[in-house]
């Protein structure tokens, strides 16, 4: 009898899988030899361990990246959807913002102070994401944590509330799961010593009976979430899911934190903003700075007046909040040209265009073979998903992710030059990705499927 994983015939699957990684082995004679002779100096031989989790046999090594393109050491040029996971949203090195930050290295890099260029960053974080009352972090893991300690201060309770399979960075307090109905922690931590499950609630996405549940018993500080579950195998939010969320915190007395770090791809501000949906706190990262790493968080002008009463009050010491290199002058350089500049009506445009021609010629080449596979897209971002749809919940998302298609599938990409992100099936379309760029990811796509499903 023959076995499938998504659809596909597992010997057939193995064997694409083994060309294709002896495929990108001997293409790359360059890459092999600089990480034999570089790679001892670092644990796992990368700089970030996760980048060894890439499909490849062994990773790429950049050379160079502009606008949409990649090219690495054996000279081999990539369409680049990937876009380093959202923090190239906008492409690489925009041009504005890469001559902010050469106008800034002449004038220091970090000196603890505010400049001119922070005040109108501020100002644009507000005209493009609403009215916060802002502060500056390097990543958005940081500024979520910051968020957490905010809401546990005010609201004086203990839980974070989060939807399983939930992404919010390396946030310890949210490192938790479903198991059956209970909330568990993570399996798998590093080093991990303090209970998450003790303060936190774990419920499913589009589960509002479990949320308004959960609410009742009084002592959820905040919900901490992302508006469309972006993890893994992306979950879109019922009609109504949101509002009926705002109403159960309002009527609960908890706030409601927005992580759109990656949501920030849906449009102009972020789906929050796009949606009507009001955050008492909101989140972002990764890509507001053009490729610079920074972070922002803000407050609702309500919550952060009883924050400063909170904090007027508190017995003097250490917040716990805010490391030394945030909020950096590179930082604002970046963050005011990137926001001012390149993160404008027009590119979401020409995004969101690109992105619905993705789309549909994904969904052509999967109907074609017959594949039990669907494709959702929010905004600039768009994804295939090996399994049918449409997905409501974590543990819908996490039976739908198939590694060893998508492993063998993302090889694939590469090795007809293009790039996707490695730990989903997501693609990005930025300001500078061109039709033509598009065009080739669909027909890639469309040799790989019909090469695993011939």
């Amino acid at each position: 009898m023959t076995t499938l994983i998504a659809g596909i015939e597992t010997d057939h699957l193995r064997h694409f899988a083994t060309r294709e990684a002896t495929r990108f082995a001997t293409s790359r004679p360059n890459t092999q030899h600089a990480l034999n002779m570089g790679e001892g100096a670092f644990l796992a031989g990368v700089p970030m361990h996760w980048m060894r989790d890439w499909p490849m046999p062994f990773p790429l090594l950049v050379e160079s990246a502009k606008g949409a393109r990649i090219t690495d050491v054996d000279g081999f040029g990539l369409d680049d959807f990937c876009l380093g996971d959202t923090g190239s949203l906008f492409g690489h090195s925009p041009e504005p913002v890469a001559k902010a930050v050469a106008r800034q290295a002449k004038s220091g890099l970090t000196y603890m102070l505010p400049s001119l260029d922070a005040l109108e960053a501020g100002r644009l974080l507000t005209k493009r994401f609403g009215n916060f009352r802002w502060q500056i972090a390097t990543t958005a893991s940081d500024a979520n944590r910051c968020a957490i300690r905010v809401a546990r201060a005010v609201t004086g309770r203990p839980k974070i509330l989060v939807f399983n399979g939930c992404y919010h960075g390396t946030v310890e307090d949210v490192m938790v799961t479903l198991e059956g109905d209970k909330t568990v922690t993570r399996a798998g931590m590093v080093g991990q010593v303090a209970d998450p499950a003790a303060h936190a609630v774990v419920v499913e996405f589009n589960d509002l009976p479990a949320l308004q549940a959960a609410l009742a018993e009084g002592d959820v500080a905040a919900v901490l979430a992302e508006p469309v579950m972006t993890n893994c195998c992306m979950v879109l939010p019922d009609p109504n899911f949101w509002r009926t969320v705002r109403t159960a915190c309002d009527a609960a007395g908890t706030l409601l934190i927005m992580d759109e770090t990656h949501t920030v791809s849906s449009g102009l501000g972020g789906w929050a903003k796009g949606n009507g949906l009001r955050a008492d706190m909101f989140v972002i990262g990764k890509s507001i700075a053009g490729g610079v790493a920074c972070a922002a968080w803000g407050l609702a002008p309500d919550l952060a007046r009883r924050f400063a009463d909170y904090d007027a009050g508190r017995v003097p010491g250490h917040s716990g909040m805010g490391t030394t290199l945030s909020g950096n002058p590179l930082q604002f350089a970046a963050l005011r040209a990137n926001l001012g500049e390149v993160m404008t009506r027009k590119s979401y445009d020409h995004m969101e265009k690109l992105a619905a021609r993705l789309e549909a010629g994904l969904t052509t080449a999967i109907n074609a073979v017959r594949a039990p596979w669907h494709v959702v897209r929010v905004g600039a971002r768009v994804e295939f998903i090996c399994a049918p749809g449409p997905l409501r919940n974590g543990t819908e998302a996490m039976e739908a992710h198939c590694p060893a298609v998508e492993r063998a599938v993302h090889l694939a990409l590469v090795n007809r030059g293009c790039l996707i992100a490695p730990f989903h099936n997501m693609m990005l379309i930025s300001p500078a990705t061109k039709k033509r760029q598009v065009d080739r990811l669909i027909a890639a796509f469309s040799e790989v499927l019909d090469s695993l499903f011939s």
